[in-house]
């Protein structure tokens, strides 16, 4: 037998590399069968498929059910749907689908409001956009980001000249119920000097959504934005894939070398969402309930957010974190607060007081600020910063009459300049105030 010296180490190599794929490829069962449904979480037996990977569930009593592949025991799989699971039954066909699930991306998305799954809602026809993108985004190497150099005009007066914005910053807007949270955001949609607005409506109120979009957005500003909404009583799953959605969107725009803004509201709905597929899948619960994964998606959906590099676009984010019963220790607060570029915090005693915006500048910081302001302009906010700050250490002696003018040079300045201090930090919402004009109205105050 003669062998052929030339073809057989060909042969070997298509042979290896054959195995090489089919351990690579998914197994995936031609069909499975619904073993059983606690609270949320679905145990399918009999098929095989990976995390991440799309089930459809069949059952004669009703529609197809969509379901993402959560979890996995030694002999099933924890799965999660993603819409409506009445009519589902013991035994119902499980039928792992290819692929995993993906976000929609496109030019033909700005003005549109859609779902979770990239499907419209605001009734102006189909989108023809057919880009997709993995849902979860991909890997960034830190080194390849551009830094933040470059400060970004939001249009409010005391964020432009006490806590500056850079382009590609992610900050936080730490607030509780009714402190003015979406007046603010509507404001930085309005006003903020960017090319594409990406808002991701997460977890809240249906009846917001529709709010939002025709007061705070408004006709013109919707012209440039896209709107995902994923509303309180949609599945966690589609809250989390809601945020993941307007992410994947932003960065679509940002690697057109596009500057985009990047509203979430918010992160605290995202962690609780993730918090409700952690439990019902059995993870141990931590912090008031919050399993591990919570704290391992958070910094992996922040991260994501920010500058491209050099010469493409930038991602500049705020991600609201609701503070409940006003609590910034909170552990979705506390975590936030430590992956993000800084904090906005609102007070409520000023809310209730009248003053809009209702900024704490004594508990707010923006860490890029060293980086894109001038020595003369950190002076300024430092002066601003020190002024305000005696008199609110000293204002329950002021208040009660218990202090002597003349006794303190330093706090007799700041019962002079405190009323003056307030006016300049509260703002119209209908009114814009431009990065220079914030800074000159500064520099006249202390000055």
């Amino acid at each position: 037998m003669t062998l052929d010296l030339e073809t057989r180490p060909r042969r070997w190599s298509e042979s290896l590399r054959a195995r090489a794929d089919a351990l690579h490829r998914p197994a995936l069962a031609v069909e499975g069968s619904l073993r059983r449904m606690v609270g949320l979480t679905l145990e399918a037996s009999g098929c095989q498929a990976p995390i991440g990977a799309r089930c459809s569930i069949r059952s004669p009593l009703g529609q197809p059910v969509e379901a993402e592949v959560v979890g996995f025991g030694e002999d099933c799989l924890y799965l999660m749907p993603t819409g409506d699971t009445q009519g589902l039954r013991p035994g119902a066909a499980v039928i792992p689908e290819e692929g995993v699930y993906e976000a929609l991306v496109g030019e033909d998305l700005l003005g549109r409001v859609i779902d979770a799954a990239g499907r419209p809602l605001d009734g102006k026809g189909p989108l023809r956009s057919t880009d997709r993108r993995p849902l979860t985004g991909r890997g960034t190497n830190p080194l390849d980001r551009a830094p933040i150099r470059q400060p970004l005009d939001v249009g409010v007066r005391s964020i432009n000249a006490l806590l500056t914005v850079g382009r590609g910053q992610r900050m936080g807007l730490f607030a509780g119920s009714g402190v003015g949270k979406s007046v603010l955001l509507g404001m930085m949609t309005r006003y903020t000097e960017a090319d594409v607005v990406v808002v991701g409506l997460i977890g809240e109120r249906g009846r917001e959504v529709r709010e939002f979009i025709e007061e705070s957005l408004g006709e013109e500003g919707l012209r440039r934005a896209v709107v995902v909404a994923a509303p309180a009583d949609a599945p966690p799953l589609m809250r989390l894939h809601g945020a993941m959605q307007a992410t994947a969107v932003a960065e679509y725009f940002r690697d057109q070398g596009k500057q985009v803004l990047l509203l979430m509201d918010s992160l605290t709905r995202y962690a609780q969402a993730q918090r409700e597929i952690g439990l019902a899948i059995g993870e141990p619960p931590t912090t008031k309930g919050y399993p591990p994964s919570v704290f391992a998606r958070l910094p992996r959906l922040v991260e994501r957010a920010g500058n491209g590099r050099d010469g493409e676009g930038s991602i500049t984010a705020f991600y609201t974190v609701l503070a409940e019963g006003d609590n910034q220790q909170d552990p979705i607060a506390d975590a936030a607060r430590a992956i993000l570029d800084g904090h906005l915090v609102l007070n409520r005693e000023l809310a209730d007081a009248g003053h809009y915006p209702a900024i704490d500048i004594e508990q707010s910081v923006s860490r890029a600020m060293i980086n894109i302001t001038e020595p003369d302009h950190r002076m300024l906010a430092q002066r601003f910063r020190q002024i305000y700050g005696r008199y609110r250490q000293n204002q329950d002696l002021i208040n009660v009459g218990a202090y002597e003018a003349g006794s303190d040079p330093g706090i007799d300045e700041a019962i002079e300049q405190f009323p003056y201090l307030m006016r300049f930090l509260a703002q119209d919402l209908h009114d814009a105030e431009g990065l220079e004009a914030s800074l000159s109205g500064l520099e006249d105050l202390l000055q």
